[in-house]
C-alpha cells in the first residue's frame, strides 16, 4: 500500500471505464447510455439529485446489477459478466449508502474478513505494508481512517458515522485500485468530514482511483479533480469542479440552488486528468 513509483504515475490510462450503460426497471429507464472513464491518481465525483441513478451506476460497476446494454472494463478487461467477488479480486472495492457490515462482529473483525477475502497479492500488500498479521493490520487500517479507538467494539453499537469509517477501512483491506464510495460523509461531523477529505486525497496520491457519490457539495468541490453530473439517468455535464459549478444544466438540476464556492484541493493529485466529455449546458 505504498505510493506508486514515479514512472507508474506518468502513465494515466483509465483503470475503470463504463461505456453506453443502460438499465431499465420495467418501463422506467434508471440509466441511459452512461459513459465515463476513471483514472488512477484522481478523485472523481458523481453527483445528482435523488433518483438520478448514482447508486444504480455503482451497482452496475460493482457487479450487483447487470446492465441491459453497455459494458464495464477494469484495466481494459471487460468485466461486465463477472460477479462482485471476481471484480474485488481485480482491485475494485466499494462502500454502501446503507451500511453493509457484520453488526455482531467487532470493527477489527469486520476488517479482517476483508483482508482474508482478498487474493494472495492483496493480502501480501496489506500485511506487508501495515503489519505481520491480520489482526494488527486491521487495527492499522481502522487507525488510518480515524476509528482505531473502536477496534474492539461491536459494529452494531457504533454511531453511523463511525460505522461508515469502519466500512471504508474494510474496503481498503483488499488494497483496491478502484474505490467506490457511496455517501461516505453521511453521519460524519464537520471535523470527521474534513479528515475524510484529506484521506481521499491521500488515497488518490497513492495511485488509486477514488469515485465518490456525495450530496455534500462542499466536499465534492474541494476534493474532486473531475465531476460527472447525473440527472434522470443521463450524464448532463462533466468537468472540473469550477466548470461544474458554472454549468447552467447543473444549476437547473439542483433547482437553481447556489452551489458553494470552489476551493482548490489542499493536496493536488499528481494525475493528469483523463479524457472526459466537455461540460455541456444543453438540457436533455
Amino acid at each position: 500500500m505504498s505510493p506508486e513509483p514515479a514512472a507508474a504515475q506518468r502513465v494515466r490510462e483509465p483503470v475503470l471505464e463504463v461505456r453506453g450503460i443502460t438499465v431499465r426497471f420495467g418501463g422506467v429507464a434508471a440509466l441511459t447510455d452512461v459513459s465515463l472513464a476513471v483514472s488512477p491518481g484522481q478523485v472523481t465525483g458523481l453527483i445528482g439529485p435523488n433518483g438520478a441513478g448514482k447508486t444504480t451506476l455503482f451497482n452496475v460497476i460493482s457487479g450487483l446489477q447487470r446492465p441491459d446494454h453497455g459494458r464495464v472494463s477494469i484495466d481494459g478487461r471487460d468485466v461486465t459478466d463477472l460477479g462482485p467477488h471476481r471484480r474485488a479480486r481485480l482491485g475494485l472495492a466499494r462502500t454502501f449508502q446503507r451500511l453493509e457490515l457484520f453488526g455482531t462482529l467487532s470493527a477489527s473483525d469486520n476488517v479482517r474478513v476483508g483482508i482474508e477475502s482478498g487474493n494472495r497479492r492483496q493480502r501480501a500488500a496489506v500485511l506487508g505494508a501495515l503489519a505481520t498479521d491480520g489482526q494488527s493490520a486491521a487495527v492499522a487500517l481502522l487507525e488510518r481512517v480515524g476509528v482505531g479507538a473502536v477496534a474492539n467494539d461491536p459494529v452494531g453499537a457504533l454511531p453511523t458515522g463511525s460505522a461508515r469509517l469502519v466500512e471504508l477501512a474494510r474496503a481498503l483491506s483488499i488494497d483496491p485500485r478502484v474505490l467506490l464510495l457511496d455517501e461516505p460523509c453521511s453521519g460524519l461531523d464537520d471535523n470527521e468530514t474534513g479528515q475524510l477529505g484529506t484521506l481521499l486525497r491521500d488515497l488518490a496520491t497513492e495511485g488509486r482511483a477514488v469515485v465518490l457519490v456525495e450530496h455534500d457539495m462542499d466536499v465534492v468541490l474541494k476534493v474532486c479533480d473531475l465531476v460527472h453530473v447525473l440527472d434522470f439517468g443521463e450524464v448532463i455535464a462533466s468537468g472540473t469542479p469550477a466548470e461544474i459549478k458554472a454549468a447552467p444544466a447543473v444549476q437547473a438540476a439542483y433547482l437553481g440552488a447556489e452551489l458553494p464556492d470552489v476551493v482548490t484541493p489542499a493536496a493536488p493529485s499528481p494525475a493528469t486528468p483523463g479524457p472526459a466529455a466537455p461540460v455541456d449546458g444543453a438540457t436533455r
